[in-house]
């Protein structure tokens, strides 16, 4: 692709093209195909296409990340594991310490900072509010007290500097911090 003058992203046998127009876009697509059904291989039909990653519905998805609209986002089956792996570690019924979970729970929040710490701000203030959600509804249960953590009463009974004192990874500060040293 290089040689037939195309900027190529690449990543084991995935990869993104960068084109400064539609018509060269369709064109390294053409350059593609034929290269690919020359080798014996296929493309994956949901996977490529041709698109304008500034516009919005014309974005891609690549190595975990969802380009779109001049962004960078977590693409949802990301997001979506990240929340499954969250709920396994806070289940009400798991029967441990609020010490315990956060010690289980940060090396995870750590590691999937690390990675997506290049996504749209507004990512990380999302992830550590449903955390502490998770967190609450574990304590409510604790308490022998119904509910999911979500009320009033319980930030003020439990707020995020509770959670901090307890040594919570908390993501929004790791990314204002990593936003500084830039």
């Amino acid at each position: 692709m290089m040689a037939c003058g195309y900027r190529m992203v690449r990543y084991a046998d995935d990869f993104v093209v960068l084109c400064t127009s539609a018509e060269a876009a369709t064109a390294a697509l053409q350059e593609i195909r034929l290269w690919v059904e020359a080798n014996g291989l296929t493309l994956h039909p949901d996977k490529t296409h041709a698109g304008d990653c500034r516009i919005k519905g014309q974005g891609f998805d690549f190595l975990g990340y969802r380009f779109e609209a001049g962004q960078r986002w977590v693409r949802k089956k990301s997001w979506q594991k990240l929340l499954d792996n969250v709920r396994t570690k806070t289940r009400r019924t798991r029967g441990v310490s609020l010490t315990k979970v956060i010690e289980d729970l940060t090396p995870t929040l750590r590691g999937w900072f690390n990675y997506f710490k290049h996504a749209h701000r507004s990512t990380f203030r999302t992830v550590d509010g449903f955390v502490r959600r998770r967190l609450r509804a574990l304590l409510r249960k604790q308490k022998k007290r119904p509910g999911h953590g979500n009320t009033r009463e319980d930030h003020q009974r439990w707020p995020n500097a509770f959670f901090a004192a307890h040594g919570l990874f908390t993501l929004h500060e790791a990314y204002v911090s990593a936003s500084r040293s830039r």
